[in-house]
């Protein structure tokens, strides 16, 4: 694989021949494959949300404890749990937003929360798992394609008080909305993606990178006034210079008078710090071949002041909604095979005391999404935008968690 020169310079100034050395030895192995839990549907089953090892074969995430790493990477189009969101494949390294944020409130106040920059929902799911109940998250995506993606992912996710929103942050700022919390995982230049996904290669140029930190600016300029007094904003990128890290944090510090916020690790996690000569404020960096996932730098800032509540205002902004059937449906359990026509799109068979009308098909007692059973068949009301493409089949069930 061949980084480009630019790259290879910069970064080895910046990291030291000894890290840059083993962050080249990472491309040698592949990505690991990391999934987390959804603890609201998973917790039916327990009653608790401790760790659920007889759920996934595979090593715990040290820094989430909902978030595990798997033996290689499974067919995850081919198991109903994952459409049904009982969990979602996240790399290792951003589910740090979950020890983040249970530090941040540990006191279960429901908080109102916006993901600025949210695609594909990652994070977006991640935040809401770990918010108490009664709190509200914005999950918003400037792009429109990609805000449809959101909006699927938050839909499966499942969890309640959550919206999903296609607007630009400057739509935020002019809406004169209100948070506690905002992240911005801000769009940049992908670096900490190289592994991951070689097309970002091609794509990183120094152009890029400079073009990227101005563009981060503006981003949180708009955040930062959406923010309550005393309020939290997360930054975080999944690129590895300074310019688009520790420079935008300093900048940050020096220009909106943001106070950083120390988060405890462990040291055995092997998260780096600062890189940037000079600065020393508490920020998160993760390395391939250092940390076990890829490339994430992460900073937390509280903005001064003291809180003072914000009136209530409706959202002026462009609400996506999922295009499902409204209500309280009966609920029909379907075997392997028939889920898996159920999310090719297919007409399916429900069990003979099946209700007629519509009803929620499930597998294995979650839900995968609605269909009008007319008696003989049911059919198929599962969004086209998310059912599965392919043809191929796999040969026996897929069973990336057994809830058995």
């Amino acid at each position: 694989m061949q980084l480009p020169e630019d790259f290879i310079h910069e970064t080895r100034l910046l990291m030291g021949d000894e890290r840059f050395n083993r962050f080249l030895e990472a491309f040698n192995h592949d990505a690991p494959t990391s999934i987390r839990l959804n603890p609201l549907k998973l917790l039916t089953l327990t009653g608790s949300d401790t760790k659920h090892p007889e759920f996934v074969k595979g090593q715990s995430v040290p820094w989430c404890k909902e978030g595990y790493y798997l033996e290689g990477r499974p067919q995850f189009t081919f198991d109903p749990l994952f459409h049904a969101g009982c969990y979602y494949v996240q790399e290792a390294s951003s589910m740090f937003i979950t020890h983040a944020l249970r530090y941040l409130n540990p006191s279960s106040t429901p908080m109102k929360v916006l993901d600025l920059c949210a695609a594909p929902g990652g994070k977006s799911t991640a935040l809401r798992s770990m918010l108490p109940q009664n709190s509200m998250l914005v999950s918003n995506e400037p792009m429109a394609n990609r805000a449809q993606i959101l909006l699927e992912n938050i839909t499966k996710w499942g969890w309640p008080n959550c919206i999903v929103t296609n607007n630009y942050p400057r739509d935020f700022r002019k809406s004169k909305l209100k948070f506690d919390l905002i992240l911005c995982d801000v769009p940049c230049s992908g670096e900490g993606m190289f592994r991951k996904d070689p097309a970002t290669i091609s794509e990183w140029s120094a152009q890029n990178v400079e073009k990227c930190w101005k563009l981060q600016r503006d981003i949180v300029e708009d955040a930062w006034q959406c923010l309550q007094p005393d309020g939290t904003l997360i930054y975080s990128t999944c690129t590895f210079n300074t310019k688009e890290n520790e420079e935008n944090i300093r900048w940050m510090i020096d220009t909106l008078e943001a106070e950083p916020i120390a988060i405890p690790v462990e040291p055995e996690w092997n998260i780096t710090g600062s890189l940037l000569k000079g600065f020393d404020a508490p920020v998160y960096r993760f390395i391939p071949g250092i940390t076990r996932g890829e490339g994430l730098f992460l900073c937390v800032l509280r903005k001064q002041g003291d809180f003072t509540p914000a009136p209530n205002k409706s959202l002026s902004l462009k609400i996506l909604k999922a295009d499902l059937p409204d209500g309280e449906f009966p609920q029909a359990d379907v075997s392997y095979p028939e889920a898996l026509k159920y999310l090719r799109g297919e007409a399916i068979v429900l069990p003979a005391n099946t209700p007629r009308g519509i009803v929620n098909v499930s597998y294995q007692g979650f839900v995968l999404g609605p269909a009008k059973n007319i008696g003989s068949r049911a059919n198929n009301l599962y969004p086209k935008a998310w059912r599965i493409k392919t043809t191929h089949l796999p040969s026996e069930e897929i069973k990336i968690i057994n809830i058995q």
